[in-house]
């Protein structure tokens, strides 16, 4: 069973995120509403993958995510952004994410992206 750390600013996306997870395969290990919760989290549940919101107060995705990988560059990280966010997107591919799902998203398109980066 693949672990995965949600990270979210919004409490329905990480609840949202989680419902399409565990009945396919997913067990969520943790939530994160920022960045630096995030960075703590990742490093005490180990996931095996991280769905990691782009915009959030305190520290950004991106910021996490740079964290994450200088301490774990095998991180699989894969960033979720709003429509519109081209730029941030790439800027978070540069740094080692995955993949990105951009919101809104479809239940099968996350799915599907996380069983291939999980190698399911």
């Amino acid at each position: 069973m693949n672990k995965v750390l949600i990270v979210d600013d919004a409490a329905f996306m990480r609840l949202a995120i989680r419902r399409m997870l565990e009945p396919n395969g997913f067990e969520v290990v943790g939530e994160a509403e920022n960045g630096a919760v995030a960075v703590k989290k990742y490093f005490e549940c180990n996931p095996d993958l991280v769905t990691m919101d782009i915009t959030m107060p305190e520290m950004t995705g991106i910021e996490a995510l740079k964290l994450i990988k200088e301490k774990d560059p095998e991180a699989k990280i894969v960033m979720v952004s709003a429509m519109g966010q081209e730029v941030l997107v790439k800027e978070s591919i540069i740094n080692g994410a995955k993949t990105f799902i951009v919101k809104p998203f479809k239940e099968e398109h996350v799915i599907q992206t996380l069983k291939k980066i999980a190698g399911m």
